[in-house]
């Protein structure tokens, strides 16, 4: 047993174009990082909160790291208390997954202090719960993509049925983040209850093509099906230089580009020879536009890592 333990979950992009709310994917250029400390006072607490920001919410039910560990500890009796200390490096309200990153975080360093822990897909539960508090009903794409790395389908909510897909070889994911906040709640509520059958058959053709290019390693699939007509057209007003920066990426040879989950970033996928390029041209059109954005490349997908901090005496 552990008196101590780190985690550290990636960022993650949520939907990745053409999956809504059934499709993740890790992107671990940022992370959350959760240091777990055991208390013989019931409950969880806050500890230090770095990084990013300098405070964040101490009420259970207000901060999705703190709820992932409650949600974590009632589920085996609550045998212990908890300190969480939150190093924040995704940014919030960013289309990045950070109120995930966070859950995943704190669940994966508390369970590491468990005489019998879970395994890694049986956090999601609990991860679930922690986002809960900064989307409810909750939606899986983020945090099952922070959690198990790479990218990741929600084949089936119930019983839970999670489906890992492959990133492309040689293909680099890149997000601009600019200097603008979006709130996914608000982003939701101006999406339309009903869509046209034509769009949903497009969309259902895109998606199937994506996860085919994906499957059989092909770039022509993937770019053929990199391109979301359900959301897309629906919150592309929300940034007024979408438009501009999309295209800027598509004429430097991306495989596709759109919102980073409900933006305000955009992210990129693109060949690891022309991810540069890309970067540099979705830049300039931020920059063009008066927004700072901060670039962020990786072509790695690893999810949640654990390691342990002390050991008991």
């Amino acid at each position: 047993m552990l008196d101590q333990a780190i985690a550290s979950a990636p960022a993650s992009i949520g939907n990745v174009a053409v999956g809504f709310d059934i499709m993740g994917q890790a992107f671990p250029a940022a992370h959350d990082t959760v240091v777990a400390t055991r208390e013989s006072e019931p409950g969880v607490r806050l500890g230090k909160v770095s990084g990013l920001v300098s405070s964040l919410p101490e009420e259970v039910d207000r901060n999705t790291a703190l709820a992932a560990a409650s949600a974590l500890l009632d589920a085996v009796g609550n045998p212990f208390g908890v300190r969480l200390d939150v190093d924040k490096g995704v940014p919030m309200s960013a289309g990045m997954g950070g109120s995930a990153a966070s859950a995943v975080a704190a669940a994966a360093a508390v369970n590491a202090l468990l005489p019998n822990p879970f395994s890694t897909e049986e956090l999601l539960p609990f991860t679930l719960e922690g986002e809960r508090v900064a989307s409810d009903p909750v939606h899986w794409d983020n945090v099952m993509a922070s959690l198990l790395g790479g990218l990741v389908l929600a084949a089936q909510e119930t019983p839970a049925k999670l489906a890992k897909l492959t990133v492309p070889d040689g293909v680099v994911t890149i997000i601009l983040h600019p200097s603008v906040k979006t709130e996914t709640k608000a982003a939701r509520a101006i999406l339309q209850r009903e869509v046209p059958l034509k769009t949903l058959i497009e969309n259902s053709r895109r998606l199937a093509t994506f996860v085919a290019g994906c499957a059989r390693g092909d770039l022509d699939l993937v770019r053929a099906g990199f391109e979301d007509v359900l959301i897309e057209p629906q919150r592309k007003h929300l940034l007024p230089c979408f438009d501009a920066v999309k295209s800027a990426a598509l004429d430097a040879g991306a495989l596709g580009c759109t919102f980073s989950g409900s933006g305000p970033s955009m992210f990129a996928w693109a060949e690891a020879g022309k991810a540069a390029a890309v970067e540099a041209a979705m830049a300039k059109v931020f920059d063009e536009a008066g927004l700072t954005a901060k670039a962020y490349r990786s072509a790695s997908t690893e999810g949640v890592t654990v390691q342990p901090a002390k050991e008991a005496a």
